[in-house]
């Protein structure tokens, strides 16, 4: 016979934000670095987990960025966005843009594009989108992408996940 074991969470209000903060670590996620340049040309961007497909016609995703980002400020200001796939040989860009710390571009190898600046040597795939529209919803903003464009890099490496605190590599077949 199994025996199961079941942690249960206080009802409190920072009870379930610790309980909702477990469960999340505990999902697997990509890791995409959002990328945009403000109306002086200044490059924004932030790490991200926070990614979803919405629909296929239009092609749309959504991110969700914390409210009073430079990078949100940014984007809502310029009125598009690159989402950057990176891949498991660049987990110390993604710790990079996750780290606030200022410059991050003057560390990085990066482009002009269309929806803002792309990481060509750290992504396997870009999506440059133009902003089509927000919604607010607690600390954080959901924002929708249209993708005008899509770059897909060689094969070489696998994408980043992001989980249990850790990154890793996608595991090979």
């Amino acid at each position: 016979m199994t025996e199961s074991v079941t942690e249960s969470v206080t009802e409190s209000a920072a009870g379930i934000q610790d309980g909702f903060r477990a469960l999340m670590r505990d999902f697997p996620t990509g890791v995409a670095v959002i990328t945009t340049t403000d109306g002086s040309g200044t490059p924004h961007g932030m790490t991200c987990s926070s990614l979803c497909s919405v629909t296929l016609d239009p092609p749309t995703l959504l991110v969700c960025l914390r409210e009073g980002s430079p990078t949100l400020a940014a984007i809502l200001s310029a009125g598009s966005f690159a989402v950057n796939l990176v891949h498991s040989g660049s987990c110390a860009v993604a710790r990079l843009f996750a780290s606030g710390r200022p410059n991050r571009f003057d560390l990085v190898q990066w482009e002009p594009a269309e929806g803002g600046p792309h990481l060509t040597r750290d992504a396997h795939a870009i999506a440059d989108c133009r902003l089509s529209g927000t919604r607010p919803h607690g600390d954080h903003v959901v924002v929708f992408g249209q993708a005008l464009r899509v770059t897909i890099g060689p094969p070489g490496h696998p994408p980043l996940l992001y989980g249990r605190c850790r990154y890793a590599a996608w595991p090979e077949p």
